[in-house]
């Protein structure tokens, strides 16, 4: 018997503020924008067709996201509106439509933008000043994430040369991390044996959202203004003479910018960057459609949840027909079990794709996947394939359903999922695919930083059972490690050397080594500064946790849990043994260097050191190295064919440093 339409409405509400969680909150979506706005429109249409089960509170009729509890919450004096989007050009003539006949024979102009996939976000400047940032949230209020932004080079703390007096103006646009950066970022991720981030859109949202501001300067994003809420002062006329005022007061804002007269000319744009969207350094997702006139848009008004003077057209999504071979399921470091499908190869958006992650067991049953079903996959967008659809009238009744395994397929230990969690986890703490894991992650760059100590050795290591735990790493010897495949006596003796180097690093990079839930690189900095001494970290209470900043709650309950934990202890108390360091050195005073706290930026090859090796020369003298460069910018480092780096800080008048005033600032004391 079909479900009632109060039925269908019902679920649909919980699947549509489900996803709206998991992308707006967690920036971890387990479906398409495509997929997302499908089931907004399904709900839109049953609301419509039976408005007796309509509701206030509706995903229809609101935006998805919510303030988060780590940051103030802040009220937006305009609110900040979704945008209706479309994949259609008849609906942008219908928008049109709708537009002249509200507009009562006025003929309108449009502005034509890029759609950047980036994460909202509202500047607000007083008398030229920045003296707020906020997240747009649910609309009404979002999070202050102002000492975050005020690390941003790409947006002025003051306006530079305004055109108009304007007391006060809240500038929105996209926060965005350019594509460079994206893949940097998930690069090293994958070395520290981290999560990757799905797209650019999800890093730039965790990245805004981080506790601690000088890791959020550390990431490199970027910012487009393309309107404004709240504005007192200066008779601004059309959006594109706004756009202008912002480029004048040195807001950045996109290059690809259009005055259209008529709709045929907007259909071009659409043809056209949807073939040339490949040529960006970030992403976008479409071209948004503005009315020019800020007095019609104002006669235009708007809904609850969106204005009546735009429209996003969103380009169609990149897909592809495959078969699903099999579901693999892999162990992590912390011993969630996910499950991954394995494909027939099919090539999609520039790459042959095979394998792509189907997050947990929910999301399996979401879309009804069966073993041997024939699937669509797509990339709009995404770096990272998904399954978005199951071909089931391609069905021939020799698919099997799939079950989440019972038993670890590493350890045959049991998997258990909680309750309250998506996540299925293997309960044993010696699981071999998950001490593999633990031992890349404490050799990483980051961690213990012992080079050599890969993949391939890690698994010979694990297989061989010559470690049982990170510890006993320190105790192998150099004719068992010589005797291992594609190991030689001097590889062996490199690597013995690495390990035993290690033991001398900071306690910082060993907080961080022991891969404690929740505590990243910058926390294991701030905790070992904080206590000093790794037996002063163990004895540490939930509420002294809680009291140093950026550690919350959720982050001091995992450090209390692990060290509570008689296997941690045990690993710990070997380490020591070892010869181990576990304190923390004095840091050094570097107020006097001219490293302090001054941002640099690196480009092209340095003869006498590597790129990370320079880096933390500047880091370990105060100062701070940037991705990008900006105004805020004092030098670039310039070695060996330098990029466009170079050009860009000749154009905003930056220091451009050869390697030698390089080694010239490291010598001073």
């Amino acid at each position: 018997m079909p479900a009632s339409p109060k039925a269908l409405i019902e679920k649909l509400r919980k699947q549509i503020q489900r996803h709206n969680h998991l992308y707006y909150e967690l920036h971890k979506p387990e479906i398409s924008d495509y997929e997302f706005d499908r089931l907004l429109k399904e709900l839109e249409r049953l609301e419509q067709e039976h408005p007796q089960y309509a509701k206030k509170d509706s995903p229809t009729k609101k935006v998805g996201g919510k303030p988060a509890q780590e940051f103030k919450a802040v009220r937006h004096e305009v609110p900040m509106l979704s945008i209706d989007n479309t994949y259609s050009k008849e609906e942008i003539q219908e928008f049109d439509e709708r537009v002249k006949k509200n507009l009562k024979g006025e003929s309108p102009e449009y502005v034509v933008e890029l759609k950047i996939d980036g994460v909202s976000l509202s500047l607000t400047y007083r008398k030229g000043e920045l003296v707020r940032a906020a997240t747009r949230g649910d609309g009404r209020q979002g999070d202050d994430v102002t000492k975050n932004v005020r690390t941003i080079q790409d947006i002025p703390k003051v306006l530079t040369a305004p055109k108009k007096a304007v007391e006060e103006i809240e500038i929105r646009g996209e926060i965005y991390l350019p594509i460079k950066i994206f893949h940097k970022l998930n690069e090293e991720k994958k070395k520290l044996g981290e999560e990757c981030f799905v797209n650019p859109r999800n890093a730039a949202a965790g990245s805004l959202k981080l506790l601690d501001a000088s890791l959020v300067a550390s990431r490199g994003l970027s910012f487009f203004a393309h309107g404004a809420g709240l504005c007192r002062g200066g008779d601004f006329k059309t959006q594109m003479e706004l756009v202008s005022f912002f480029k004048g007061g040195g807001i950045p804002v996109s290059p690809q910018r259009y005055l259209c007269k008529g709709l045929e000319e907007v259909y071009k744009l659409c043809d056209e960057w949807e073939k040339k969207k490949e040529t960006l350094d970030y992403e976008i997702d479409g071209l948004v459609l503005k009315v020019n006139s800020l007095e019609q848009q104002k006669k235009l008004g708007s809904t609850n949840k969106s204005p009546r003077w735009v429209m996003a057209y969103k380009f169609p999504a990149e897909k592809a027909q495959t078969r699903l071979l099999d579901i693999a399921v892999q162990v992590g470091r912390t011993g969630v079990v996910t499950p991954v499908a394995v494909f027939e190869p099919v090539f999609l958006a520039g790459t042959t794709v095979s394998r792509a992650t189907l997050h947990n067991e929910d999301e399996i049953q979401r879309l009804g996947l069966k073993i041997g079903d024939w699937v669509v996959i797509e990339k709009s967008g995404e770096i990272i394939p998904q399954v978005v659809r199951v071909l089931k009238e391609k069905r021939n009744g020799r698919e099997q359903k799939f079950s989440m395994p019972k038993h670890c397929p590493a350890c045959k230990a049991e998997v258990v999922r909680e309750k309250g969690e998506v996540a299925s986890r293997c309960t044993h703490l010696n699981c071999p695919a998950q001490l593999k894991e633990r031992l890349l992650h404490f050799a990483s760059r980051k961690a213990m930083d012992i080079e050599g100590l890969g993949e391939a050795l890690a698994g010979q290591f694990v297989e061989k059972k010559m470690v049982k735990d990170f510890s006993e790493i320190y105790t192998l010897k150099k004719d068992e490690v010589a005797s291992l495949q594609r190991m030689g006596g001097k590889s062996a003796e490199n690597l013995i050397e690495q390990i035993e180097n290690s033991k001398k690093k900071e306690l910082s990079r060993l907080v961080f080594a022991l891969g404690i839930r929740h505590v990243g690189v910058n926390a294991a900095r701030i905790l070992a500064g904080h206590f000093g001494s790794m037996e002063k970290l163990q004895c540490a209470e939930k509420e002294a946790l809680e009291k140093i900043n950026t550690v919350g709650e959720v982050m001091a309950e995992s450090v209390v849990d692990f060290f509570k934990n008689k296997e941690s202890l045990r690993v710990i108390g070997k380490l020591k043994a070892l010869g181990v360091h576990m304190k923390e050195g004095k840091a050094p005073d570097v107020s006097a260097s001219p490293f302090s706290n001054k941002t640099f930026v690196l480009t092209g090859s340095l003869e006498h050191f590597t790129r990370d090796r320079a880096e933390r020369l500047i880091l370990e003298r105060g100062g701070r190295v940037s991705s990008s460069v900006g105004r805020n910018t004092q030098a670039l480092i310039a070695g060996k064919a330098p990029g466009s780096k170079l050009k860009n800080a000749r154009r905003l008048g930056v220091q451009v440093l050869n390697e030698e005033d390089f080694e010239r600032l490291l010598e001073i004391k």
